[in-house]
């Protein structure tokens, strides 16, 4: 049996219908579902994801990033993205899963690794798509068998996940999330204010402290931060901002004047005309939508790798 169809009999078993769930190696989510599914606006965490069957498309910003087994989506900060299963069906149903990166792992490991990381003051783009690799398919299935193995995780769990950032660092494209561990690099500092924004997405933004807070230029700030995250400050957190009032009124059942105060807005009308500019309609008339097709929604489970 080849590692993709253990990795699909594993996710079958441990994700017995639709939906994602978070396992109990907590690193590791999985997702599985029987069908295409509506576009899902998701705050990705640094993370490395992959198919075992199926396809997946991912919007950041307006790039549009595709894969399927073989490949691997990696996101090295936490970003905004909306994404839908393209491939799946009863017969054969979209399976992937995820598992959380750790900064400190990587920094430990780029150490002592010679990668060729570019010059300090380029910045790379948060997300990219590439062609995974034998060592590393199989060192993330050793990390998912220990599911049959509950008695081994507290020893090996951190040994197989140090060899799984190892093995994304030697891919192609594994420079692009060594530069997250580079201490005082530009996407390092850029990754530390994407989680203050993230934490305090709710409060005015004042481009002038996260600037001083990156201890960068204000225009500097511009440019690394589009660089990174393929938008303005402005456009992260209104992202932010809608993905988490969406995810309120489908797992609270708020309505959207509430969830508009919850996440920052101070007026109603604006949030309705914002939300229904990114989600194609009104607030309530989209979240009834999704209640309708999905009956799971109202868990506010979003997570759709």
């Amino acid at each position: 049996m080849d590692s993709y169809q253990r990795l699909c009999n594993l996710i079958d078993k441990y994700c017995e219908s639709d939906g994602s769930v978070r396992t109990a190696i907590e690193p590791v989510w999985m997702f599985r579902s029987t069908g295409p599914t509506l576009k899902v606006p998701t705050i990705y965490r640094p993370c490395l994801c992959l198919i075992a069957s199926g396809a997946k498309e991912v919007t950041l910003g307006q790039e549009v990033y595709r894969y399927e087994p073989g490949q691997l989506l990696a996101a090295s900060v936490d970003l905004p993205l909306v994404g839908h299963v393209t491939l799946a069906s009863d017969h054969q149903p979209y399976r992937s899963l995820s598992l959380d990166l750790d900064a400190q792992i990587l920094s430990e490991l780029v150490t002592n690794m010679d990668l060729k990381i570019g010059t300090e003051g380029e910045s790379a783009r948060g997300l990219f798509v590439e062609q995974t690799t034998e060592s590393l398919i199989d060192a993330v299935l050793r990390v998912v068998e220990l599911l049959e193995r509950p008695d081994d995780v507290a020893v090996m769990l951190p040994l197989l996940m140090r060899e799984v950032h190892y093995r994304l660092l030697r891919t192609g494209k594994g420079a692009l999330i060594a530069g997250l561990a580079i201490g005082g690099s530009n996407m390092q500092r850029i990754s530390a204010v994407l989680r203050r924004m993230k934490d305090n997405f709710d409060k005015p933004l004042r481009i002038e402290e996260l600037a001083d807070f990156a201890n960068m230029s204000p225009s500097s700030f511009h440019h690394h931060f589009k660089q990174v995250t393929a938008m303005s400050p402005l456009q992260y957190q209104k992202r932010l901002r809608l993905t988490t009032a969406r995810q309120i009124m489908l797992a609270e059942m708020k309505d959207a004047a509430s969830a508009a105060y919850e996440v920052g807005y101070e007026s109603a009308s604006q949030f309705s005309r914002e939300y229904a500019r990114m989600f194609g309609a009104p607030p309530m008339r989209d979240v009834m939508a999704i209640l309708g097709q999905n009956g799971d929604a109202r868990t506010g489970e979003t997570v759709t790798y």
